[in-house]
């Protein structure tokens, strides 16, 4: 009974470290192919900043990685991750209304809205404090755009939302940057901000 009752939460740990580690995998090809097209090197940061697939948790990596002052990485990073997410906050439900009209987008907006109500546990609990904790976990899934999603699904007020996404994007960057810092320092990866 005892090695059954033990599986469980390791079986937990091991899917998210597997969605880390296939984050963060996304996220490297993502910043390589952006390097081989010459984007540059700030604009990179913003994109996968940017990017729901990779957010803070592959902006401030490849910052460090790339050599942009941690200082820099971190503003580009949370300016970029907040204001991708604001056209979800004023728009998104507009959009499924007009556009799920339409099959294809219908069925993404039905898979999208969906996947956001399976993640409001945590909001519908602690209410916009939640919402916050809920953006500043940075693991997958977690996160502004699904966080706004969360905010759009149950109706929160737009400048409410907004405020939990800011403060929690800004708590995600300290924890990405410091882990970031880490993880490079002890793989002897050159960028590590002083």
């Amino acid at each position: 009974m005892a090695g059954g009752h033990d599986s469980a939460p390791q079986a937990g740990v091991h899917v998210r470290l597997t969605g880390l580690i296939r984050e963060h995998a996304m996220s490297e090809a993502i910043q390589e192919a952006l390097r081989g097209w010459g984007i540059p090197r700030d604009l990179i940061v913003v994109i996968l900043s940017a990017l729901p697939v990779s957010e803070l948790r592959g902006g401030i990596p490849a910052g460090f990685v790339l050599e942009i002052p941690w200082w820099r990485t971190f503003v580009l990073a949370v300016l970029a991750n907040v204001l991708s997410v604001v056209p979800i906050l004023l728009w998104a439900e507009a959009a499924a209304n007009s556009l799920g009209r339409w099959p294809p987008l219908g069925r993404f907006f039905d898979w999208l809205f969906t996947r956001a109500r399976r993640k409001r546990g945590i909001v519908d609990k602690y209410g916009v404090f939640g919402l916050t904790l809920f953006v500043a976990i940075p693991l997958p899934v977690t996160g502004a755009w699904t966080g706004s999603m969360i905010a759009v699904v149950l109706g929160l007020n737009f400048y409410k939302s907004l405020g939990c996404v800011i403060l929690g994007v800004l708590i995600a960057g300290v924890v990405v940057s410091l882990a970031s810092v880490g993880v490079i320092a002890v793989l002897g990866i050159p960028g590590v901000p002083h």
